[in-house]
């Protein structure tokens, strides 16, 4: 993988925990377990882009997923 994919899959991390946020919504009897895994997963995404930040340098792009 092109290191300027990193990024993007940073940024997917960040839609998935969105997705998983609305679904923790939306049912309740799993909400609390799947809140849990949405923050998981945007840390994930958060420390993936620090990583690439520290070891290569700040990259157009890099940001976005921690919002």
């Amino acid at each position: 993988m092109p290191v300027k994919e990193i990024p993007q899959e940073a940024r997917k991390l960040g839609r998935i925990s969105e997705s998983l946020d609305l679904l923790a919504l939306q049912h309740a009897p799993v909400g609390e377990a799947l809140s849990i895994v949405s923050g998981n997963v945007r840390n994930s995404g958060a420390r993936l882009e620090v990583r690439v930040a520290l070891r290569l340098g700040q990259m157009p792009g890099i940001g976005s997923a921690s919002n």
